[in-house]
């Protein structure tokens, strides 16, 4: 898939930088090896995090001030990165869900980026460009129902919505069945370094945990 930041996001968020994860892989219902790892940054981070460090964290805090910008209150529609961290640090379990969300769970919450995890072969159309979700346009949140994502950052392939920082769509979500995946990373605080190392991260989860190669990864701004 190609992906394009369209100039309304670029107007506001000029530093922007995104990584596509593109990978063959096999999704299982549960990774023991996986998981003792999702619960030894859960332990680090009830250690040593606080909800006042966690704002501060450059991902997350880069990704609230977007939401700002657009007119979107970041604490009543979180992005995603900060609910899971956030969950912990008020002792709350993580949701297990499968190997593959799992697995963007736990990359999401490393570096603090708002990740997206989609089936590819659920896109219509080869083009994925990220805008502005517009008053009243229809987006079902995976769990949330319809979602009001105006003032969003939103991906949309040829027929609507797949992603936002706060949810990703149920048009699109990752199952059991998903063989062909697609990760997006969203930098928005501009740091290309850290955005790589996000990607390469998910390239070796998924090597680890999902049967894979890892697939191939590509920068986009």
């Amino acid at each position: 898939m190609k992906v394009i930041v369209s100039p309304e996001i670029l107007r506001i968020c000029p530093e922007f930088v995104g990584a596509s994860v593109e990978a063959a892989v096999l999704n299982t219902s549960f990774s023991e090896g996986l998981w003792q790892e999702i619960k030894s940054i859960c332990a680090e981070y009830k250690a040593h995090l606080t909800p006042d460090l966690l704002k501060d964290m450059s991902g997350i805090h880069a990704t609230r001030r977007v939401y700002r910008a657009f007119g979107k209150d970041p604490s009543r529609y979180r992005p995603a990165s900060e609910a899971l961290v956030r969950r912990v640090l008020q002792g709350k379990d993580l949701y297990q869900i499968d190997t593959l969300v799992d697995l963007i769970n736990l990359a999401s919450m490393k570096f603090g980026y708002s990740i997206g995890g989609f089936d590819a072969d659920k896109f219509t159309g080869d083009t994925l460009t990220l805008g502005i979700g517009r008053e009243d346009e229809p987006y079902e949140g995976i769990g949330r129902g319809m979602l009001n994502i105006a003032g969003l950052p939103v991906y949309r392939d040829d027929k609507g919505g797949v992603g936002t920082p706060t949810s990703d769509n149920e048009r699109t979500k990752i199952t059991l069945n998903t063989n062909h995946l697609q990760v997006l990373i969203n930098g928005y605080d501009g740091n290309e370094e850290q955005v790589r190392a996000n990607a390469a991260y998910i390239q070796d989860l998924l090597k680890k945990y999902c049967q894979s190669d890892g697939g191939q990864y590509i920068v986009y701004r």
